[in-house]
């Protein structure tokens, strides 16, 4: 059978995973022998075909496929094996399937291998403790970053820094490393010294070597300040990375990505645009990019964005968020199928858990809001999960908790005009509290004077307190230096509360001119023209059989997809 064995191992290496494991089950049924050669090539077969099924992503039998061999291997007698070993390879093969002499199985090799089909099968515990068998000394690159996964995912936050940090030293652009320990805490000095640590590939000119270290540390810097939630002095690392690297699609979607995050939606659309423009096939962060074109009621655009998607790789956890920002408008409970269907692709995707809590938030389910704020925490806390769980905790009464919370952020994100806002938003609930929450407010505005989420939030508590007056006036200073549509929503607002029609039809108006898909403008101008004509604006339809038609109508889209 060894034609077919070297048959085999040239289909997996091909990536013919499906002709591999079926003629894999004819290497693993043949008739059993007993000598050690016809053992160790039973031996090898079983790690053949656990590779087939792994390459088929059938994980739980290539788990069996790997742990008989490792049986097997045992049975096999010692003097044989010992005699061999250092003739095996990385893969776990012998070194020539025509060798008279067969190579001892390469356990560590098929540890780790066992050990990726747990981690698939969200077995981590049982993955760890595989990949704690193969001893440090002879741990490959890939061998250290899994391990590295493995430990963060149990938190053992320790581990993790030294398996990243062996990574790096290993090779210093396992960009997955430099991003897992600048979130633990790893200031860019010490990143620094690891590079230094590195090995000099190719034998380079210095000249090379500095220019790349150049470009390394200013990344490096970028990731740092981002985890320690600088992120304006991350965006300037990023946006200075950029004059040397044009087109650089990853570095602009860190830049959309952390826009986006901050509240910066339309620089954060925009890069989002560019980087499609430069690769339309990018899925890295466009769920970001589909939740922000819903916030703008961009559904165009968005059905667009989905079906673009769809057609790139449906199974991608950013396409089920994709799916789940477009459902939202029509049908909140089917967007959160599809919220929960990105986590069970890909359980630590912060952004299905950010978009789950908001979908339990607009159920009315804000306890289990809680809970899945609490998880996007857990992987890597950011303003928004800070911002969910604050609503979360007030939908829920609890005012101490969302105080205590907010104050947290603002500790973690000392420089941060959101989290200052998020603070005054929860001593705005109480009256009590109003002179505390305009504090909080101006304090945001003073240290950033362009934050309109503080000047809305503090027109908002001057029409608490029945000061209409300097809301509007606030409003219009900031219209003066900004032409925002959600400016032009609150004056609009303002002045409707104080039967001001004409002047609120006039600012309703302007905000649809600067955004024509404003579904907040949309309803308010309804409600104002009935306003106008004299008519309850909450009174119920008459003809509720053609509303309910002109929605059903309205479905296209969806269901166009």
């Amino acid at each position: 059978m060894e034609a077919a064995r070297e048959s085999m191992a040239a289909l997996v290496d091909a990536g013919l995973y499906d002709c591999a494991q079926t003629l894999g089950c004819f290497l693993v049924s043949s008739a059993p022998v007993s000598n050690e050669a016809g053992m160790s090539m039973k031996v090898e077969s079983l790690v053949l075909h656990g590779d087939a099924l792994h390459g088929e992503r059938e994980f739980r039998r290539a788990l069996s496929a790997y742990k008989q061999a490792m049986q097997y291997s045992k049975s096999i007698p010692r003097q044989a094996t010992s005699s061999t070993r250092s003739s095996a390879t990385p893969t776990g093969r012998s070194p020539s399937p025509n060798s008279s002499s067969l190579a001892a199985l390469n356990e560590n090799e098929v540890k780790f291998k066992i050990a990726l089909c747990h981690s698939a099968l969200r077995e981590h515990r049982e993955g760890l403790q595989e990949m704690e068998g193969i001893p440090s000394k002879v741990r490959t690159l890939k061998m250290n970053l899994m391990l590295g996964k493995l430990y963060r995912i149990s938190r053992n936050n320790r581990a993790a820094a030294v398996c990243y940090k062996e990574c790096l030293r290993q090779c210093p652009y396992v960009f997955e490393a430099i991003t897992a320990l600048a979130e633990m805490g790893l200031s860019s000095k010490e990143f620094s010294l690891i590079f230094s640590q590195a090995p000099n590939r190719g034998g380079k000119a210095p000249g090379d070597s500095l220019d790349a270290q150049r470009w390394w540390n200013r990344y490096v810097e970028a990731q740092c300040c981002i985890a320690s939630h600088d992120y304006k002095g991350g965006l300037d690392i990023y946006v200075d990375l950029m004059q040397r690297f044009p087109n650089n699609v990853h570095i602009l979607l860190e830049i959309a990505k952390v826009e986006a995050i901050i509240g910066r939606n339309d620089e954060a659309t925009m890069n989002f645009e560019k980087a499609r423009l430069i690769d339309p096939n990018i899925m890295t962060y466009m769920d970001e990019y589909a939740i922000l074109l819903k916030s703008k009621s961009d559904y165009t655009k968005l059905n667009k964005l989905v079906h673009d998607m769809l057609h790139i790789d449906p199974a991608r956890p950013e396409t089920c968020l994709a799916l789940a920002a477009l459902w939202e408008r029509k049908d909140e409970r089917k967007a959160l199928t599809y919220a929960e269907k990105s986590l069970r692709v890909d359980d630590r995707h912060i952004t299905g858990y950010i978009m789950k809590g908001n979908l339990h938030l607009l159920l009315n389910r804000p306890d289990l809001a809680v809970t899945d704020f609490r998880g996007a925490q857990e992987l890597r806390a950011d303003l928004r999960s800070y911002q969910g769980l604050v609503r979360a905790y007030l939908a829920l009464s609890k005012c101490k908790d969302a105080l205590f919370t907010a104050r947290e952020a603002m500790k973690v994100m000392h420089q941060s005009a959101k989290a200052l806002k998020l603070v005054g938003d929860v001593h705005a609930i109480s009256s009590s509290g109003r002179e505390k929450a305009r504090k909080f407010y101006e304090s945001a505005i003073r240290l950033e004077p362009g934050f309109l989420g503080a000047a809305l939030a503090l027109a908002d508590l001057h029409v608490a307190e029945g000061r209409n007056k300097d809301a509007v006036l606030l409003l219009e200073r900031y219209l003066r230096q900004w032409a925002d549509d959600s400016l032009h929503i609150k004056l609009a607002q303002v002045f409707a509360a104080t039967n001001m029609l004409s002047d609120a039809l006039s600012h309703y108006q302007s905000a649809l001119r600067i955004n024509p898909h404003n579904e907040a403008a949309k309803k308010g101008l309804e409600r104002l023209e009935k306003q106008m004509k004299g008519v309850d604006p909450d009174a119920p339809e008459e003809d509720e059989e053609n509303e309910a038609d002109d929605v059903d109508g309205d479905q296209d889209d969806p269901e166009l997809l």
